[in-house]
Formats: C-alpha cells, sequence, structure tokens
C-alpha cells in the first residue's frame, strides 16, 4: 500500500502545515508544505499516473495501472488500481496539472478515467474527482455535468442506494454537499468547490452565538433535471465569476443564488 498510504500521510502534512502556519510557526509550516509535495516521486510521465517506486528511487517494474481494481491485491495501492489514486492530491491541484503536462492534458486523463469506467464513487480517494475540472478554466462544465452524473447514477433510495460502505457517513456527505451545489475539496484548507444545485432552494440554519448571520439560503433559477449548467452566480447579490468559495465567504455572505441553463 506503498504510494495509497503515503498519499494519506501528504495530505495530513498539508493539513498540519496549515496549523502551523497560523500559529506562525515558520519552520514547521516550510517543512510540513514541501514534504506535503512527495507524492511527486511517485509520477510517471509515460503513464501520467502515480506509480510505486523501489528503495532506490527507480520505479517497481511490471506496473499495470488498471490492476487493483474490485479489491484485487496490487502494489503500492489498497482497494484500487493506480487510477483511484493518482487524482488523490487534493491539496496540490495546480503542481498535479503541471506533472500532467498542462490543463488540456489533465482534461483529458481525468475524462478517461470516467469514461472508460475506472472512477470508483465508493472509495474515498476518488470522491473528489468530479470536483477536479474546477480547477482547469473554461472546463468548469465538466463538473456540473459529472456531479449530476454521478447523482443519478450512483444513489437514488431503493435497497443498495449507496454506491458501497458509507464509512461513518462519507458517501452521504458528499451527496449532501453535492445537491446543494458545494464540497470542500481539500482537508485543512476551508475552501469550497462549486457546482450546480440539485434543489431549488436550502437553507442552513446556523447557530447565532457563533456565526454573524443565523443562516444560508442557496436559491436556485430555472431548475429542472436538464438544466444542470450555471449560467450565472451571484453571492451575497453580486456576481460571482470563481467556482472556488472559501468558508467565511459563504458564511459572511449568506446567500448564493445560481442561474442554470441546459446548453453549456
Amino acid at each position: 500500500n506503498s504510494v495509497a498510504q503515503a498519499l494519506e500521510y501528504y495530505v495530513a502534512d498539508y493539513s498540519l502545515s496549515q496549523l502551523a502556519k497560523h500559529l506562525g510557526k515558520k519552520q514547521d509550516h516550510k517543512m510540513l508544505y514541501q514534504r506535503s509535495l512527495g507524492y511527486k516521486k511517485y509520477f510517471d510521465k509515460n503513464y501520467g499516473l502515480l506509480r510505486p517506486v523501489r528503495p532506490d528511487g527507480t520505479f517497481m517494474p511490471g506496473f499495470n495501472p488498471l490492476q487493483g481494481e474490485n479489491f484485487e491485491p496490487v502494489h503500492g495501492f489498497h482497494e484500487g488500481s493506480s487510477w483511484q489514486y493518482s487524482f488523490a492530491i487534493p491539496h496540490d491541484m495546480p503542481g498535479l496539472i503541471r506533472l500532467m503536462g498542462g490543463g488540456k492534458k489533465f482534461v483529458q486523463q481525468l475524462e478517461t478515467c470516467f469514461n472508460e469506467g475506472l472512477f470508483d464513487m465508493g472509495n474515498e480517494p476518488d470522491m473528489g474527482y468530479p470536483y477536479l475540472f474546477n480547477f482547469v478554466n473554461g472546463e468548469e462544465w465538466r463538473t456540473q455535468r459529472t456531479v449530476r452524473d454521478c447523482i443519478r447514477t450512483y444513489f437514488h433510495t431503493g435497497p443498495a442506494g449507496l454506491p458501497g460502505n458509507d464509512d461513518t457517513g462519507t458517501m452521504s456527505a458528499w451527496l449532501a454537499y453535492s445537491m446543494m451545489g458545494f464540497y470542500p475539496i481539500t482537508p485543512g484548507n476551508p475552501i469550497y468547490a462549486i457546482t450546480s444545485p440539485v434543489f431549488d432552494k436550502v437553507t442552513i440554519h446556523l447557530d447565532k452565538n457563533h456565526y454573524p448571520n443565523d443562516r444560508i439560503v442557496i436559491e436556485t433559477v430555472n431548475n429542472s433535471p436538464e438544466n444542470i449548467y450555471i449560467r450565472k452566480m451571484e453571492m451575497g447579490g453580486k456576481s460571482l465569476r470563481n467556482f472556488f468559495i472559501t468558508h467565511d465567504e459563504l458564511i459572511q455572505n449568506g446567500h448564493l443564488k445560481f442561474y442554470l441553463d441546459e446548453i453549456r
């Protein structure tokens, strides 16, 4: 499980680096942040994927990026293949995009993951994948399409309505966030990636003792099963063009409004 386990440590290192930064511990912040970028040594540019390495730093031979599906034993990964882990770098997506050769190649590789059935909704490292298109300007519509596809394909109200073990509510939380139109993409970094909401209106009630506003309201105009693309967004009554918002921005403004269309 060398690659899979290392990736979890790198996300933890990044989160700790943010804590150190806010505590004013500059050296700890620098050390932990640099350590969180260790995923790069596993990247094989010939495949555009992560690959196990040997103690001397060379790639392990006999690599098959598809091996590991359906709990098949495989070197380097746990309950999944290289495809299920190679985009699981939520703390340094710009760095991963550069490794993959830029935005266009990154989008192509990510689309391959979805189009060829290599994405696994029931595997936690994959859950952020539908939102990663937001990191490439002009490709945010792919997040809106892919999130809706995942909601329709993997979740329903009958038996087996969740795509696997909910693991303390992980998949249920993904669904609730995604249906509301935002998702916390990076542990340790309170920023939400935006997508199109499923509901006409959502009200989140907040504790007045801790928040400046007592609620967050999310409204969707021209909502329908066909209208999945965001034509216009507003936050706090002002135009919103960025497909990422901070937690503080959401709390302080207290109002998101989406205008949807069938055509992207």
